[in-house]
Order: structure tokens, then C-alpha cells, then sequence
């Protein structure tokens, strides 16, 4: 196998993504599809879903809240059946959470921030792992962190906790799978291009009173190569590590970003 084979995975691997209908999600089920992976997607909207497969008419897809339990297996019940076994997750559904003061943080957006983003990568991983057993050779699971999960992020503490709780829970079940060759690694994005982005950067704006092009040239300063991401450079590595060449990183957080050097 030559260096641009050892750069793509294998056709026909079964990927299942959540969170999946738009932003980083689509763009990683994109590019797997375009590597010839059967690719199952979920997310909360239905709307969404549905363009989706108007778009990627091969892809598989059911609606869930992933901080719902029950949905959540619905939808791996579901993937597996579609796809016939499961060799990659991409652990990747998450919401940006609540904005301000700690004490100012209503606890019902805490919890569901808790909820959307740490405990689903639990839903998925105890109905996943054991179809990755069972039927890859080899399985490979990808949880989508922060460059939050690295720094401190004042006013995004509900965020930062779970993306935090993220790298922590890769690194333990990169020991616990391996001796079962699956490979588990958390991806970092830094600040990403996006609608999204966009109103994190409101968001933090109105909390600190300054003006939105005030804030975004403060995130921009703050990252070594002074550019944002793209949905598509969070695509590739996640290929990557999905690939042979990526066949012996496990336990690792990987950080695309920039270098974002402070938040």
C-alpha cells in the first residue's frame, strides 16, 4: 500500500456521525461519503435531516436528541441495522451552551449543556462499543472536543466543563479498548468559520459590551496564525485518523486550531 492509499479509509467503512445535518457533522459525513464510507447521520431537526439527504441521497439518517437515551438507541438500533455493523463513531453532537457570569448561568442551560454534550458521547459509546466489537476489524471512535478542552474559557464554563470531560473520557477509554483494537482519539477545533461562531462571538460581545468586529478581531489576536478554521480542516482529520496511516494514534488530543495560543 503506497502513502496516498495509507491516506484514505478503506472503502466501504460503516460511519456513524451525530449531530450531523449541518456545520463540522456534514462536513465529516461529506468527505467520508466522498471516500466511499457508508455514512449514518442523526440530528434534532428534522428539517435538516431532511435536506441533508436531499443533498447526500446515500446517506442514512434518523432524528434524535442526543441527550435523550432512548432516542439514542433508537438511531443505533437503526445504524446498525442500515449499515450491517459499525466501524467509526464520530462522537460529535454538541451545543455552545449559555454565555455570561457563573452565578448568572441559568441551571437548566447548564444541565442541558451537560446533557447535549458530555452525556450523549456516553448514550452512543455504551450502545457503539460493543457493535464495534462484534463486527469491525478496525474501529476507530473520534469524540469532537475544544480548544475549550484545553484552556480555560471565561463566561463559556458550562462548555468548557464538558469539553474538558471529553479529552479526560478519550483518554480512559483509549486504555480500555485498545486491547480490543479500537482507536479513540478526541479532535480539538479551534474557532471555526461559521454561523455558529458567529453568535459566540455576539454572545460574548453583548456579555462584555463591546461591538461584535471589536470581538472577533480578539479572537483572532489570540490565535498564533491569526485565521480561523474551516469545517473542512476539522473533515480531514477526522478521515485521517480513520485512516491506516492514522492506525497506531489512540489517546490523543488533537488540536486544530491555529494554535490558539489564550482564550
Amino acid at each position: 500500500m503506497n502513502i496516498l492509499e495509507r491516506l484514505k479509509p478503506r472503502p466501504g467503512l460503516r460511519v456513524l456521525v451525530s449531530g450531523a445535518a449541518s456545520g463540522i457533522g456534514a462536513a465529516i459525513a461529506e468527505a467520508f461519503l466522498e471516500a466511499d464510507a457508508n455514512v449514518y447521520i442523526c440530528d434534532v431537526d428534522p428539517s435538516a435531516i431532511a435536506r441533508a439527504k436531499e443533498k447526500n441521497p446515500k446517506l442514512h439518517a434518523g432524528v434524535a436528541d442526543v441527550g435523550n437515551r432512548q432516542q439514542v438507541d433508537d438511531v443505533i438500533e437503526d445504524a446498525r441495522t442500515r449499515l450491517g455493523g459499525l466501524d467509526v463513531l464520530v462522537n460529535n453532537a454538541g451545543i455552545a451552551g449559555p454565555t455570561g457570569e457563573v452565578e448568572a448561568i441559568n441551571p437548566d442551560e447548564w444541565d442541558r449543556t451537560i446533557s447535549t454534550n458530555l452525556n450523549s458521547q456516553y448514550y452512543f459509546l455504551r450502545r457503539a462499543v460493543p457493535i464495534q466489537k462484534e463486527t469491525s476489524d478496525c474501529a476507530s471512535i473520534v469524540a469532537m472536543s475544544s480548544v475549550a478542552g484545553r484552556l480555560g474559557y471565561a463566561f463559556r464554563t458550562p462548555y468548557a466543563a464538558t469539553k474538558w470531560a471529553i479529552v479526560g473520557l478519550v483518554k480512559s477509554l483509549a486504555i480500555e479498548l485498545g486491547p480490543a483494537n479500537i482507536r479513540v482519539n478526541a479532535i480539538l477545533p479551534g474557532v471555526v468559520q461559521g454561523e455558529r461562531m458567529d453568535r459566540v462571538i455576539a454572545a460574548r460581545a453583548a456579555s462584555t459590551g463591546v461591538t461584535f468586529d471589536a470581538m472577533k478581531d480578539e479572537y483572532l489576536r489570540k490565535i498564533s496564525l491569526r485565521r480561523m478554521v474551516t469545517v473542512d480542516d476539522i473533515a480531514d482529520m477526522t478521515l485521517f485518523l480513520a485512516s491506516p496511516a492514522g492506525q497506531h494514534i489512540s489517546g490523543q488530543a488533537i488540536s486544530v486550531d491555529g494554535n490558539v495560543e489564550h482564550l
